[in-house]
């Protein structure tokens, strides 16, 4: 067992020597029954970042169906598999923000974590962090994390190997030119790993970070529902996924603002991954 700097521990899913059953599982709802693959969830271009676009199909389950997580670090070797719960004692949560930075939304997002003391992890889109890199640096700014999230919300799973190696190497040099330093972590749109993505992160000492609260933001089922699922899913180690680009995330916001004080009523604590 090993412990990251600062005593954050991290949860790993299965061994990737059953890679290919255990992939399947993980993308099973972004890849239809024969007929092809769900189409990519774009992020948005200048002047589209509050533009309500039509629902993408579930790009991921609610809930990765693991009762514990396995412990792994942050501050040695990147782990080999993704990871997809924190484990920092009792209680202990993490928030993590996908698909930015929108210059609409990412600061109101900041607002409200910075009125809860919070500190989450932003996953950001190469792209969009060329055309917003104020915003970036604002997030950075703030203290939360930023995790390389591909050069244009790429399905990597799709991909050449050459491809899928440059949605992540453009997007970590678009984060390094916004904020001044490199992202240490990647998370892997729709949560479509392979063993060759996972190879590349190893090679760059980037950590696979994915996920195992999915409350559907992205979907704008509605706010009631968004709260509901988060509260009801979220138990010890959980990592939390919520959107700030890739569409209207109005909902997101105003669910944030109900789901973040119960929590924390609820006596969890976040930890930025």
């Amino acid at each position: 067992m090993l412990i990251a700097s600062g005593g954050l521990m991290l949860g790993v899913a299965g061994a990737v020597g059953c890679a290919n059953q255990k992939l399947a599982a993980a993308t099973m709802d972004q890849t239809p029954a024969p007929g092809g693959r769900t189409s990519p969830h774009r992020s948005p271009k200048p002047g589209q970042a509050g533009q309500a676009g039509k629902a993408d199909p579930d790009p991921h389950p609610a809930t990765h169906p693991r009762s514990h997580p396995t412990p792994t670090a942050t501050d040695g070797p990147a782990p080999a598999r993704p990871v997809y719960y924190v484990a920092d004692g009792p209680m202990t949560i993490a928030l993590t923000i996908d698909d930015g930075p929108s210059p609409i939304y990412t600061p109101q997002i900041l607002q409200i974590l910075e009125k809860y003391h919070i500190t989450a992890s932003f996953s950001m889109v190469g792209e969009n962090v060329t055309y917003y890199p104020g915003v970036a640096r604002d997030v950075a700014d703030a203290g939360h994390v930023i995790v390389n999230h591909t050069w244009d919300h790429a399905d990597l799973a799709t991909l050449s190997q050459s491809r899928m190696r440059a949605e992540i190497a453009n997007a970590s040099d678009a984060i390094h030119t916004a904020i001044g330093r490199a992202p240490t972590i990647f998370r892997a749109p729709y949560g479509a790993w392979s063993p060759a993505t996972l190879e590349y992160c190893a090679s760059e000492k980037l950590m696979p970070l994915d996920w195992s609260v999915d409350p559907r933001d992205w979907a704008r089922p509605g706010v009631s529902k968004i709260v509901s699922n988060i509260i009801k899913n979220t138990r010890t180690g959980s990592i939390i996924l919520e959107h700030d680009g890739g569409g209207d995330r109005s909902e997101t916001v105003a669910a944030l603002k109900i789901a973040i004080p119960r929590l924390l009523d609820q006596g969890y604590h976040f930890k930025a991954v």
